[in-house]
């Protein structure tokens, strides 16, 4: 049973993100961690709700590199006979429908190329063959990853909490963090429900709850929480879990195989999203209803490729509150306005599929002498330096959800 008590670092939340922190810290020999989750189990939150899609072909090389190093992670997990977090490597499939995204495909081949990621642009027949109940003749080309695939959430925290504690980190539950404690600039410790823990460093991976740990520490960041949602079909014609990701990014979407039904998500159109201070610290975000305008435009959306979409029944709706930023970049590292307070989200829905390479963000941020140009840019002081409004940045963060399958995103 872990316990609560004074540590070096102490991670704020128990979703992938905090969970792969804390894993990648271990890692990196920081075995002096203690992580705290307010719910009474880890992974409960948004992470419950997640696709677990893992793609790693982006439009820029430094997010291909951080997806392959967390594929790097997936598959040597998924190798280890204790603890697995799912992984099926089934590669992905990638399809154009209009030629401006042919155009964007070939440009997201060349990055994958400088980044030695294997891709190939593969046939409508070839397509067809892997998924024999859709109709790819609307397709102008489809790109195909090997190495990409998917994963179960809730499995995949488990996973990294199991091998952290075999370093020795401590992974706590029902534990609400309630302050955080400084003296000359740096941080002390926290405050929490069960009482006052010291530390020397607090990382703030609480997902829709960073913006509420930040504004303790007395930093406000744009952080949104923005409505997600997916659903599961009951049981279809030719699904197994093998068959490919999918994503039809001129659609807006993306499917996959869950067990014997389809799963089936995007980006809808018009975004529902809250200001952090619509729910307190400690509260679960509020309730989100079933959308089933949107469940039925994922199915009028997918029809031209799939034409059985219309007679899928629905076995469940997942919907979650990823947290969106204004120009959709991680916020990663520690401010220059408190010392040791660091902070690991604003994710844009990259939490799940992200988080092996985010927590190797996070240790280079903090442990090397000469972080990256791009782990620097990731910084929360890019927000703090600058004046923004809160409307305008929830406009934005709204939009980056809205455009998540946008040409050039």
């Amino acid at each position: 049973m872990d316990t609560l008590g004074d540590a070096e670092i102490v991670v704020i939340g128990g979703g992938s993100v905090g969970c792969g922190v804390v894993h990648s810290l271990c890692q990196a020999g920081k075995t002096d961690v203690l992580l705290l989750e307010k719910n009474d189990a880890l992974a409960s939150e948004t992470t419950s709700q997640a696709a677990g899609l893992v793609g790693q072909v982006r439009t820029s090389i430094e997010r291909v590199q951080l997806a392959m190093w967390s594929v790097k992670t997936f598959s040597e997990m998924e190798a280890e006979p204790k603890a697995k977090p799912g992984w099926r490597q089934v590669g992905s499939l990638r399809v154009a429908l209009t030629d401006e995204r042919v155009a964007e495909f070939e440009q997201m081949k060349t990055v994958a190329n400088e980044a030695d990621l294997e891709t190939e642009f593969i046939s409508n027949d070839e397509a067809s063959a892997m998924w024999p109940m859709f109709d790819f003749s609307p397709a102008k080309t489809v790109l195909w990853c090997p190495s990409d695939g998917y994963l179960q959430p809730n499995d995949l925290a488990m996973a990294y909490a199991h091998r952290a504690r075999k370093k020795g980190a401590r992974l706590v539950t029902g534990v609400t963090v309630e302050g955080i404690l400084t003296a000359n600039g740096r941080v002390t410790g926290v405050e929490t429900s069960q009482g006052a823990i010291a530390c020397d460093t607090v990382i703030n991976a609480a997902g829709a709850h960073a913006w509420h740990i930040a504004q303790m520490a007395g930093l406000d960041l744009p952080i949104f929480p923005v409505r997600h949602e997916y659903f599961v079909s009951v049981s279809a014609v030719g699904m197994h879990p093998q068959l490919p990701v999918m994503r039809v990014p001129d659609a807006s979407l993306y499917l996959r195989a869950e067990i014997n039904g389809l799963l089936l998500g995007g980006w809808e159109p018009k975004a529902l999203s809250l200001r952090p201070d619509d729910f307190e610290n400690g509260q679960t975000p509020p309730r989100i209803e079933e959308d089933w305008d949107v469940v039925g435009w994922f199915i009028e959306q997918i029809a031209p490729l799939y034409d059985q979409a219309g007679d899928l029944g629905v076995r469940s709706i997942f919907k979650g509150w990823p947290t969106f930023v204004p120009d959709g970049k991680f916020i990663i590292g520690e401010s220059s306005r408190l010392r040791g307070f660091v902070i690991a989200g604003g994710c844009n829905a990259h939490g799940v599929s992200g988080s092996a390479g985010i927590g190797r963000h996070v240790v280079e941020s903090m442990l090397e002498p000469s972080p990256s140009d791009y782990v620097r840019s990731l910084n929360p002081d890019r927000f703090l330096d600058s004046e923004w409004d809160a409307a305008e940045a929830q406009t934005l963060a709204k939009r980056i959800y809205e455009t998540y399958y946008g040409l050039g995103h």
